[in-house]
């Protein structure tokens, strides 16, 4: 599975490359991430994408309108912990330790990310947190596996790294917007 998050910040054309990107026969999915917008921002950009891509859109922030749109599903983090009440759709969720990933593993998650597998591209500073080691024995401990995707300085071309490495796929920021 490949998944392309958003940038923070608002693009112009967005939802137009968010389609592109959706054409591809490489990706899954799109990981709607704008932790600074308002309801009404993201609503926005939601009724510029055409409703045929819906079903292939997960919101990380204001969950209301994944439910309102039919979107793919929610993505859970520190600003919104837990999913809609009433929510039937995919639920995903961030993780930044080993530890942290493996304690998530009974909540019924559809998915998890773990970061930042590699150097960030697109956070000047934010440096891998884990060795290939250490992913190599969280797999072999089965904390990675299928359901687990690679984050943080994942490009296109390091897909098969990430899955040799005993990840399910690979969620991708900076690569995708370049």
């Amino acid at each position: 599975m490949t998944i392309v998050i958003t940038k923070p910040d608002f693009l112009v054309a967005e939802a137009l490359r968010i389609v592109e990107l959706l054409g591809r026969s490489d990706v899954d999915l799109v990981h709607i991430r704008k932790p600074g917008s308002t309801v009404d921002e993201l609503e926005r950009l939601l009724q510029e994408l055409p409703s045929a891509v819906y079903g292939r859109l997960v919101l990380h922030d204001h969950f209301e309108l994944a439910v309102k749109y039919g979107l793919h599903g929610v993505h859970l983090n520190s600003r919104n912990p837990e999913p809609p009440q009433g929510w039937h759709g995919s639920v995903s969720r961030s993780c930044h330790s080993i530890q942290e990933l493996a304690g998530c593993r009974g909540e019924g998650l559809d998915y998890m990310s773990l970061s930042p597998v590699f150097d960030s591209i697109s956070k000047q500073g934010y440096r891998s947190a884990f060795s290939r080691d250490e992913i190599l024995a969280a797999h072999r401990d089965g904390i990675i596996d299928s359901r687990v995707l690679a984050l943080g300085g994942v490009t296109f071309s390091r897909i098969p790294e990430v899955l040799e490495m005993g990840f399910g796929g690979a969620m991708i920021l900076g690569d995708a917007w370049k």
